[in-house]
């Protein structure tokens, strides 16, 4: 398999590393290596390769949000006066540390953001008081999640 945009092959020693790894980052190479059949030393440079090309970039552990009480998802379509200040609401929005993803989108709204409540009370005050507050928003649109079905990467 070549991956778009580089010169880099991935074989299927490959793929059985990465699937184990995005299936639990913290599998150690040894196990991973009595999987594979190869050794230890092959799968880190294999993974320094990985690495390199810009395919995978890192681990991280993910939190669970409800844990900490944050318990309403929702997804707000932001439409802006002008797309002359995209620039200026983003510098906003980032400053905003419950919105977790923004994304320049084409559609019915300029800007779409994922967000991340601890109720709607919550919501409500960021929508209010922040969002709607940034100079250059003109109006939003909000969905609520009510359960997340899906959770995945892309396959490999």
């Amino acid at each position: 398999m070549k991956v778009a945009n580089h010169n880099l092959e991935i074989d299927g020693i490959d793929k059985k590393i990465l699937r184990t790894l995005m299936a639990d980052a913290r599998t150690p190479i040894l196990e991973i290596a009595r999987n594979v059949g190869i050794s230890g030393a092959a799968i880190h440079q294999r993974l320094r390769k990985l690495e390199k090309s810009g395919l995978i970039s890192g681990s991280k552990f993910v939190i669970n949000p409800k844990v900490l009480g944050y318990n309403t998802m929702a997804f707000i379509g932001i439409h802006l006066d002008t797309a002359m200040s995209h620039s200026d609401v983003l510098k906003q929005l980032k400053k905003i540390p419950e919105i977790l993803e923004c994304h320049y989108s084409t559609g019915s709204w300029n800007v779409f953001i994922k967000i991340l409540c601890k109720d709607n009370v919550h919501l409500m005050h960021l929508l209010e008081k922040e969002i709607q507050s940034i100079p250059g928003v003109s109006r939003t649109e909000t969905f609520i999640s009510l359960d997340q079905q899906i959770d995945r990467q892309i396959s490999i």
